[in-house]
């Protein structure tokens, strides 16, 4: 970004509220705790938007906030124990998220390509999967099929969808924030 420091801070800032916002708004899911939020849509335009570096910042900045106690987790929650518990992988995965997206969207997609704003937010998605999902069977005990069963095949569709806004959304206002 060709921002000043204190533009992209604030950028930062403005990209950590909105994620909170949409990781507020749950659809609950009766057979796993992982709830369906708009989350990963915001954190995939957080990176695409502000880029590796500060798309990380700014999903740091959400984690901390949670951690700390601050309702920005889904469900309006927070508290350590998120972290800890069986969905803190893919609250550590928006980081990953945001980084990868990010860094792919800075460094390949030099002409912004939709494809390639696809690419990096399924390839980016796929690491806070990869994450979450390792982190779920570590603290519930969970094997892997049932895992993936759980906290992964039920959100794919809207996934996809959510990877497909994000890429359109990217396309048309990047050039405009750059």
């Amino acid at each position: 970004m060709r921002y000043s420091k204190t533009t992209n801070l604030i950028l930062c800032a403005v990209f950590a509220a909105i994620t909170a916002v949409t990781s507020g708004l749950v659809i609950p899911l009766p057979f796993t705790p992982v709830p369906m939020t708009l989350a990963t849509l915001s954190v995939m335009l957080t990176g695409g938007f502000l880029g590796s570096k500060y798309g990380s910042v700014s999903m740091i900045v959400y984690v901390l906030l949670g951690c700390f106690g601050a309702p920005v987790f889904s469900g309006y929650t927070g508290g350590l124990d998120k972290l800890v518990g069986p969905t803190g992988g893919y609250l550590i995965g928006y980081i990953l998220t945001a980084f990868i997206t990010g860094i792919i969207i800075e460094k390949i997609n030099k002409k912004n390509s939709l494809y390639i704003n696809t690419a990096a937010m399924a390839l980016g998605l796929s690491a806070c999967y990869i994450l979450g999902t390792l982190w779920f069977m570590i603290s519930t005990g969970t094997p892997l099929w049932a895992s993936l069963v759980s906290c992964v095949f039920p959100f794919l569709i809207g996934d996809v969808l959510k990877i497909i806004a994000g890429a359109l959304l990217v396309k048309k206002l990047r050039p405009a924030l750059h």
